[in-house]
């Protein structure tokens, strides 16, 4: 796969076949800034069987993205990895929803502080998925694992965002 410009990612994960099955929408994407603004209408093809958003396509919303923004601001000196998730329901989506994850500038020192005696680091964020009407609708929250490339056994990960 080629390096990926802010562009094509964006367009990459829009015509990603789960994403586009579940009307997943990539709005903003700034890797740079750590900002992904991330959409989702409630349609026929992720309604449940009680006619809500599915708890499936909501947490797909959120998958990738704090991996993405970590591993383009920490670069490929590190490596990045999902560890583990969770999702708390907390109302039924009846309309769009919407997810801004964010990290902030903050967050890359205190991880490369923590990173640079070889030992893993790991992460933890949060992001609520808001409807139309800011009510949140789910809590996801996810851990990541990050260590120094060269005390990892991980040495296959590569990133292809362009940095």
């Amino acid at each position: 796969m080629p390096l990926l410009t802010p562009h094509l990612l964006k367009l990459r994960i829009n015509t990603y076949a789960p994403y586009v099955g579940a009307g997943i929408k990539v709005e903003h994407i700034d890797l740079d800034q750590g900002l992904c603004v991330v959409s989702m209408p409630l349609t026929a093809l992720n309604k449940n069987v009680v006619g809500t958003q599915f708890g499936g396509s909501l947490y797909s919303m959120t998958d990738p993205f704090y991996m993405l923004i970590l591993m383009r601001q920490l670069g490929n000196s590190y490596v990045v990895w999902d560890k583990s998730a969770k999702i708390d329901f907390v109302a039924p989506g009846h309309d769009n929803v919407t997810a801004r994850i964010k990290i902030p500038s903050s967050e890359i020192s205190d991880i490369q502080e923590l990173a640079k005696d070889g030992d893993p680091v790991f992460r933890e964020y949060t992001v609520d998925i808001v409807d139309d009407h800011q009510k949140v609708v789910a809590t996801v929250t996810k851990t990541l694992y990050i260590r120094l490339r060269k005390h990892s056994k991980s040495t296959h990960q590569s990133s292809k965002i362009n940095r």
